[in-house]
């Protein structure tokens, strides 16, 4: 159950109207890294959550970030405040309120004149928000660090948010926001490291023979190394044959089929194979002669498949007999 309260969770000050802002603050609104993101992928780990903890942890986290929603839609509606008047009253005259609408360079008239100047689920490009931004697993070690990731993501779109206002209450604001990404990083790294062992994700341990191994695949240049890909804890293959066939087994794709998958195979293989001592006249060919008597010299020459020679234009072959078409 939710309840909503009238009250924000943080006050949001905005000195002037600015729609060209108001267009960049939707990138937290309804973008990939933004709050609405945020709180769909939380809220859904947590309906599939078994372990109370972290339950609790993700459904209190998720609600948050819906209040955190608001908090963005709210400084969004109040930048947008002054062209919302112009718009709906349409108090200046067509050239003046266009050009208000984008001095600031961006895609700002878009929002405004589709949505009312108002809060959509759009980014700043105008993208619709979608669930396809959603990469949970139901895995708790994969979806944590997932998680931790994605604020970490937000964080620095607050910080670029930061940096293109002048607006002290704005500023004020969004670095609120961005301060709330980092606790909720330290407490999704806390519930990481509280399940033990959490590496690799999942069940499986994986193969031993191919856990620790460096295939070193980038070569012909300057190399760096450091603990990510050499040293004791890593067996570095750089050597080119090494780093195919691996497994030993050739290195070459194989299915065992049923007899009449065979046949049935095999018999597309045959209509469908290639005669590598056939040298057709191409159109490419055609268009590059810009003399028509040179096309019945190439086809002399042995152009075309069909062993017609010397065939003037327009001329076709069937069963093995010239046609003349003109």
């Amino acid at each position: 159950m939710f309840a909503h309260n009238k009250r924000l969770q943080y006050t949001v000050r905005v000195s002037e109207p600015n729609p060209g802002l108001a267009n960049l603050m939707l990138e937290q609104f309804g973008g990939p890294q933004g709050e609405l993101s945020a709180a769909m992928r939380y809220f859904t780990q947590a309906l599939a959550e078994d372990d109370p903890g972290r339950k609790d942890l993700l459904i209190d986290i998720a609600t948050e970030e819906l209040s955190h929603l608001e908090v963005i839609g709210n400084i969004v509606c109040m930048l947008n405040k002054g062209a919302k008047g112009r718009l709906s009253e349409a108090v200046d005259k067509e050239g003046e309120l266009y050009r208000s609408i984008t001095g600031a360079g961006n895609d700002s008239h878009i929002t405004q004149v589709l949505y009312g100047a108002g809060a959509p689920l759009t980014n700043s490009a105008g993208v619709p928000w979608t669930a396809a931004y959603i990469d949970s697993i139901t895995e708790p070690t994969a979806d944590l660090r997932s998680n931790i990731a994605a604020e970490a993501r937000a964080k620095i779109v607050y910080e670029r948010l930061i940096a293109l206002t002048d607006d002290p209450g704005v500023k004020e604001a969004l670095g609120f926001l961005m301060t709330r990404e980092i606790a909720h990083q330290k407490s999704f790294e806390k519930a990481l490291y509280s399940i033990q062992p959490n590496f690799p994700p999942g069940k499986l341990a994986g193969r031993p023979e191919f856990a620790s191994v460096y295939f070193n695949m980038s070569q012909g240049g300057p190399e760096l190394t450091g603990s990510w890909n050499s040293g004791a804890k890593w067996q570095t293959v750089s050597d080119r044959d090494q780093q195919v066939d691996v497994d030993g087994g050739g290195g070459e794709a194989s299915v065992e089929l049923p007899a009449k998958d065979a046949e049935l195979l095999q018999q597309m293989a045959l209509r469908q194979q290639s005669n590598p001592s056939v040298d057709p006249l191409t159109g490419a060919e055609l268009g590059m002669m810009a003399d028509p008597g040179q096309i019945a010299s190439a086809s002399a020459s042995g152009g075309p498949a069909s062993g017609a020679k010397g065939l003037p234009v327009g001329d076709e072959v069937i069963a093995g007999q010239p046609v003349n078409k003109g």
